[in-house]
């Protein structure tokens, strides 16, 4: 008997989440919805006791669901390797960011910068702090609301240089992506997965999960921008 399962994602890995289980669906004849929502907002639901059969996010956030007993023990994989991409509105000039100090020098000369929320966010903002340039620049940050691509506020001309996973900005319209972060300072964030503890299908989640991990998912998730884990 077919079963729907029902997952939950932060906004980074949604597209590459919709080719996996469209796949799965194909393979195994189960389907699988997964909501994509801010990774803040996605933990919080989880941990509210919100049944889901999958979660998907960034391996620091599920470690912490597993810990607070929200994840069924050993079911987490790792899934995709994501990093960080530069981006300016499509037909602007594009800044030199083939070095770390290229990079700090196309920071200090942007009429605006705008980061995420999530992991790579945290990380962007500590980064500038060790440059010693975050006073220097913080009247111009703008970090996107939880959900809210960075790319959509580049693509409006709201902010001059977005910084934000590659897999966020493939599919934005409105933008040119300069590039990938140099790999000296290139922020890589690991996205895992687990079953939900309140899930009632962990059979078929446990499909779900070992199809996503596999390595026919490999080819789909570099289309989106991410490496296999």
């Amino acid at each position: 008997m077919s079963q729907h399962l029902r997952g939950i994602s932060s906004m980074a890995t949604r597209q590459v989440l919709a080719e996996l289980t469209a796949g799965f669906e194909q393979a195994t004849g189960h389907r699988a919805s997964i909501e994509a929502v801010g990774g803040v907002d996605a933990a919080q639901r989880v941990r509210a006791g919100e049944a889901f059969d999958v979660v998907v996010l960034a391996a620091d956030a599920i470690a912490k669901l597993l810990a607070a007993g929200c994840i069924v023990p050993g079911s987490v994989v790792d899934l995709v390797h994501s990093g960080v991409a530069v981006a300016v509105p499509a037909g602007a000039p594009q800044p030199d960011i083939g070095s770390e100090d290229a990079v700090r020098q196309a920071v200090l000369a942007a009429r605006s910068i705008s980061y995420s929320t999530g992991p790579s966010g945290v990380a962007l903002a500590k980064l500038f702090e060790r440059w010693g340039i975050a006073g220097e620049i913080a009247g111009r940050m703008v970090q996107a609301p939880p959900g809210v691509p960075v790319g959509s506020l580049v693509a409006k001309g709201e902010v001059a240089l977005g910084f934000q996973q590659l897999s966020e900005l493939l599919h934005v319209q409105g933008i040119a992506i300069v590039g990938p972060l140099p790999p000296a300072i290139q922020i890589t964030t690991t996205f895992s997965a687990g079953i939900g503890a309140q899930s009632q299908q962990a059979d078929a989640a446990r499909e779900l999960l070992a199809y996503m991990a596999s390595p026919q998912a490999a080819d789909a998730k570099r289309k989106q921008g991410m490496d296999p884990a």
